[in-house]
């Protein structure tokens, strides 16, 4: 092969080369989203209360042994893209299937905290709306285990968007409600054994 010939194919490989390159940079580019908020769960989202520490026993006045009212809660800032929160208090140990008791979503994102004995009703004044507990009533029903120590999860979910569902929505349509939207989670465990 001459010089001139050589010189001729070095420069076409070099150009073919460049080309693949930018065609797959380019549909790499733009298969790529502009914004999307991350599925990272941020470890800085925290819930935590003043009334009882995680994993440790909840005061029987927040139970049916007691008085039965919401506990305070209190969480640090969600992540900036934030546009609700959602909350969901559950009993996993329930005989049969999980118990839900208390359903609050569309907050504000700007809340951080729920004052101590939340009213049972289907607007909250602060913003935000009540669903419907295992209990069949709107608002926190305080844990009742019929036997044994039972864990009680209160999640606190940073959403991207504000859910719009109707007053006394369950915890099965909140959940299908919110996949895709959840940015983080917060969770405080609580236990509680009846006397």
């Amino acid at each position: 092969m001459s010089g001139r010939l050589r010189q001729i194919c070095g420069r076409a490989l070099w150009l073919g080369v460049m080309l693949v390159t930018g065609v797959i940079t380019g549909c790499a580019l733009g298969d790529r989203p502009v914004e999307s908020p991350s599925p990272v769960l941020s470890s800085q989202f925290r819930l935590t209360s003043p009334v009882f520490a995680d994993e440790s026993l909840i005061p029987a006045k927040f139970t049916c042994d007691g008085e039965n009212i919401s506990p305070m809660l209190q969480w640090d800032q969600p992540p900036t893209q934030t546009k609700s929160l959602a909350l969901i208090v559950e009993d996993p140990d329930a005989p049969g299937q999980t118990f839900t008791h208390w359903v609050l979503y569309d907050l504000p994102p700007d809340t951080r905290q729920l004052p101590e004995k939340v009213s049972p009703q289907p607007f909250l004044q602060a913003g935000g709306l009540q669903g419907k507990s295992s209990f069949g009533k709107y608002g926190y029903g305080g844990p009742c285990p019929p036997s044994g120590t039972h864990r009680y999860l209160f999640k606190l979910y940073a959403l991207d968007q504000i859910l719009d569902l109707p007053p006394g929505t369950t915890q099965t349509d909140l959940v299908e409600a919110m996949q895709g939207h959840v940015l983080a989670e917060a969770k405080l465990t609580g236990k509680y054994a009846r006397p």
